[in-house]
């Protein structure tokens, strides 16, 4: 179980609106001005917002694959390994991490179905 970079480019794809933003060492990824990802290459890991609840889950459901990254503004951002999840679960994370950062118009236009048929 491993997701490979180009799937996770291809998932951000389906997206509506997503801008990236290019550091030194991390590719971050927002929708109408409101960051809600970050990538980091070396150490293939992907930061995403979700709320402090699902954080705090997936945590200690699989702490091999997911870890607590920060809480702020009410939300708790999680660090996943790509080498230890599939793409069908990154999608649902991916979205709801782009779901809690764009507006409510956007997200009617671009519901879950969408992204999880990429």
């Amino acid at each position: 179980m491993t997701v490979r970079v180009r799937e996770l480019e291809q998932l951000l794809g389906t997206l509506a609106e997503v801008q990236r933003s290019e550091a030194r060492d991390y590719s971050s990824f927002s929708v109408r001005g409101k960051r809600f990802g970050y990538f980091w290459p070396r150490t293939r890991t992907v930061g995403l917002k979700q709320t402090v609840s699902e954080q705090l889950a997936l945590v200690s459901e699989r702490p091999d694959v997911f870890e607590v990254q920060f809480t702020a503004g009410g939300f708790g951002w999680v660090v996943v390994h790509l080498d230890g999840i599939d793409a069908d679960e990154l999608a649902e994370l991916l979205y709801e991490a782009w779901r809690l950062s764009a507006p409510e118009e956007l997200v009617s236009e671009v519901p879950f179905t969408r992204i999880a048929r990429a």
